[in-house]
């Protein structure tokens, strides 16, 4: 229990009808999970808005309620606060209801098109084998230490956060690091947080269903930057050429970070092979487990938040050689026939790209690749031709197929995609909207030194279909279809 009147510090009060001398028992922003002597903030959503369920929440109990708009009826056992923005008061109240405890952690939020997941996790490994307790949220998994908690957005609701950073801090967690989605940005879900640093790794054309232009989206990812603390750092992938424009007036410390181009930190690529990369970062040599140029970006990315954290150079790169690549992404099996089998999460047309240059790289040239690709329903369909387009550009032969259809037709997702294909491309393109048979079509027509890439769902463990989520698991379908036909 704790009073109102701390609960609200710094939340932006504009009126409040009743006392804040209140004992409140709970925080929530859902009028279904309202309790008795809680707290209720309506927030306006994309799907719903939280003012038209303030009574409901009254009927469940809620004894205060923090609202943008005072509602007609007014009930003088209830107290109402108003505020000015409702979404970012809930990420400064849910921060002081659990005490706060960014404050105690060195939290590290990641932001960027591509490349956020893999990022993160490899700082958590990496401080995890260093010695430390170490927090880690992600699009794939939360985790405290070595306890694993599912996840079900790439950034938590500011809720839900606040309670998994305290339980981090109980716990003895030194530092956190975490995704940081445009959507979380925007929709105020980091709001209150102290950030000890942050990342930004790259932006390319994605989520333009939620934020209707590129421009929208490069300012969504800004809000981030703009939020950090003179106390903080901001590194920043100079290879992008909006890294810069990430971090105009920003508080922090800025630092770069760059495989082309001149920064404080700088990768060279000397070998690039199926089993790893031999790099030379800062002037030494190391080998990694990681796949591809844009592996080395994020080996990079993870050595430079070590280094501005002060951690020893020799440590880094001796703990840096011998982690492992992250689940789905550029997951690879090889099957006693010698076909490759990549299981990847790339889902925009800069991810595909980059995954399928790495194959370009690393392949000798005469087998055939092999892409198997969807897009996902009720999302950005603006990048549908452009990713059949560049999968057609850089494989052999491609097999539309569905992603998480959603609540879309599948087949209309892959008419989209194919719009973008010319004469040439459909040649060479055959339409299976069964995602199974897909795979199992790829791995029938492949031959021996050939290379399947399956792109878009990585590590996701099922196929979202008109509200259900079915189990589906690309690595493991793969993987039996290959033993199956003894290849």
């Amino acid at each position: 229990m704790k009073l109102l009147s701390e609960i609200l510090y710094k939340a932006g009060l504009e009126e409040v009808l009743g006392s804040t001398n209140l004992a409140i028992s709970s925080v929530c922003f859902d009028s279904r999970k309202a309790k008795k002597d809680g707290l209720f903030v309506a927030v306006r959503g994309t799907q719903s808005d939280g003012h038209d369920f303030i009574q409901n929440a009254i009927e469940r109990g809620a004894a205060a309620i923090v609202c943008e708009t005072m509602p007609a009826e007014i009930n003088i056992r209830v107290t109402y606060v108003k505020v000015k923005n409702s979404s970012m008061a809930l990420g400064i109240i849910a921060g002081n209801f659990f005490d706060n405890p960014s404050q105690e952690l060195k939290l590290i939020g990641v932001t960027g098109t591509n490349g956020k997941t893999t990022t993160v996790t490899l700082l958590f490994n990496l401080f995890r084998s260093l010695g430390y307790k170490v927090g880690l949220l992600s699009t794939v998994k939360n985790k405290i230490n070595n306890e694993e908690i599912p996840a079900t957005h790439t950034t938590p609701d500011a809720i839900s956060l606040n309670e998994l950073l305290r339980k981090m801090a109980d716990e003895g967690c030194q530092f956190v690091f975490m995704e940081v989605s445009s959507h979380a940005v925007v929709q105020g879900r980091i709001s209150g947080l102290q950030f000890s640093g942050g990342v930004f790794t790259n932006i390319t054309h994605d989520h333009l269903d939620y934020h209707k232009t590129f421009n929208e989206y490069i300012k969504a990812k800004k809000g981030f930057f703009d939020q950090l603390s003179e106390d903080a750092f901001a590194v920043v992938n100079k290879d992008d050429k909006n890294a810069m424009v990430m971090v105009q007036n920003c508080k922090a410390v800025v630092r770069t970070f760059a495989v082309k181009n001149i920064a404080d930190f700088k990768c060279k690529i000397i070998e690039n092979h199926l089993s790893g990369l031999l790099l030379n970062i800062d002037g030494i040599e190391v080998w990694v487990k990681l796949i591809g140029s844009f592996n080395a970006s994020n080996i990079l990315a993870v050595y430079s938040v070590a280094i501005l954290l002060k951690e020893d150079k020799t440590n880094v790169l001796t703990a840096l050689s011998m982690l492992n690549s992250v689940e789905g992404r550029f997951q690879h099996l090889k099957s006693n026939g010698g076909i490759i089998g990549i299981v990847d999460y790339a889902h925009t047309p800069d991810a595909i790209k980059n995954v399928l240059e790495t194959i370009k790289d690393i392949r000798s040239g005469n087998e055939q690749v092999i892409t198997i690709i969807g897009c996902g329903g009720d999302r950005d369909a603006a990048k549908r031709p452009v990713m059949a387009k560049i999968s057609s550009e850089y494989s052999n032969k491609v097999i539309l197929t569905s992603d998480n259809p959603r609540t879309e037709n599948p087949e209309a997702i892959l008419d989209a995609m194919q719009s973008g294909l010319d004469s040439v491309d459909k040649k060479k393109t055959i339409r299976i909207s069964n995602r199974k048979e897909a795979i199992r079509a790829a791995c029938a027509i492949a031959k021996p030194g050939d290379i399947i890439l399956i792109a878009g769902k990585g590590h996701e463990k099922y196929q979202e279909i008109n509200g259900v989520r079915y189990p589906f698991d690309d690595f493991e379908i793969l993987k039996e279809n290959i033993l199956e036909m003894n290849l």
